[in-house]
């Protein structure tokens, strides 16, 4: 029975960060274009964020520290609303369509504003939570 509450808690999780993924995407896509993966950058990065802070609350021992909370909310919505797979076709197609500079591009923005973003995620949630 715990194994299906778990399971549960993530599927209703997933529900949310999915579709908050593909608004959020799809809202920067039209807004600046698709020529650059923009709307996946923006949802990875608040995704890596947001993350911090959640991981931040568990190392207090915050409601993130519990179970349900954390699979509900870390593996069920970020875990569908970031997006590692997306991230990788879209820099294979900019190395398959010879933008080899957006290529590279996307990939070093992307660890490296995803580590400053959970970096910052967590520390704010250390200074919020004391």
């Amino acid at each position: 029975m715990d194994t299906i509450n778990g399971v549960m808690w993530v599927a209703l999780g997933s529900v949310l960060g999915g579709t908050a993924r593909f608004w959020l995407s799809g809202f920067v896509a039209r807004r600046v274009g698709e020529t650059f993966p923009w709307g996946t950058m923006v949802v990875n990065v608040s995704g890596a964020f947001l993350l911090g802070v959640l991981a931040a609350s568990a190392a207090h021992h915050g409601i993130f520290a519990e179970v349900r909370p954390w699979q509900f909310a870390a593996i069920g919505i970020l875990g569908t609303y970031t997006t590692v797979s997306s991230f990788s076709l879209q820099t294979l197609a900019l190395a398959r369509d010879g933008e080899m500079t957006r290529a590279a591009g996307n990939m070093v923005l992307s660890l490296s504003l995803c580590l400053l973003a959970v970096t910052g995620g967590f520390a704010a949630g250390i200074h919020v939570l004391g």
